[in-house]
């Protein structure tokens, strides 16, 4: 099998397998699309519906059918701008402040049961070369990464911990673009 193929085979179904385990891990409260959304809110609260788009890459009535859904379980509420009647602001809600905690903390758990079988070494040579492919590496990150991969020893710990966190974000990017 040429290596291209090879390497969207095992991504597909390293994804498909780590959706299967969120939507099991998640339900009956959330889905990971509302998790996404959720996420995003944590950063940038409150957002409009149209913030959405750019990060999940669908439709504006798929973002209103997911917030409607979401409104319904208490996640997010929505409030008209006092200024302008038109603008809608999308917030989370204290529930849906707790399932984003608790998704985010599934979702590490998935991905490092997953990373857990690859050595320190290993992991954070994945990390860097997923970065490199996906062209997320910013130059501060990708030196940290190579003395970590070279065997530079420094900070284990925080190194180990950037690692981590550069995983689950280059794993949120895969996933996305798998089930799009």
């Amino acid at each position: 099998m040429e290596m291209a193929a090879e390497f969207v085979k095992s991504w597909i179904k390293l994804t498909k397998d780590w959706h299967t385990q969120m939507d099991a891990e998640l339900a009956p409260n959330l889905t990971g699309g509302q998790l996404q959304v959720l996420e995003l809110m944590m950063a940038h609260e409150p957002m409009k519906p149209s913030d959405l788009l750019p990060y999940l890459e669908t439709t504006p009535a798929a973002i209103t059918t997911l917030l409607d859904r979401m409104e319904r379980g208490g996640l997010v509420r929505r409030e008209r701008d006092a200024s302008d009647r038109r603008i809608v602001w999308v917030s989370m809600t204290d529930k849906g402040r707790a399932e984003a905690e608790r998704g985010l903390k599934v979702r590490s758990d998935i991905v490092g049961r997953s990373l857990e079988r690859l050595s320190l070494h290993n992991r954070q040579l994945l990390i860097y070369l997923i970065g490199k492919v996906s062209g997320t590496r910013d130059s501060a990150s990708a030196a940290s990464s190579e003395r970590a991969a070279s065997g530079s020893h420094g900070e284990k710990r925080a190194s180990e911990a950037g690692a981590r966190i550069r995983a689950e974000s280059a794993v949120e990017t895969g996933a996305e673009a798998a089930s799009g």
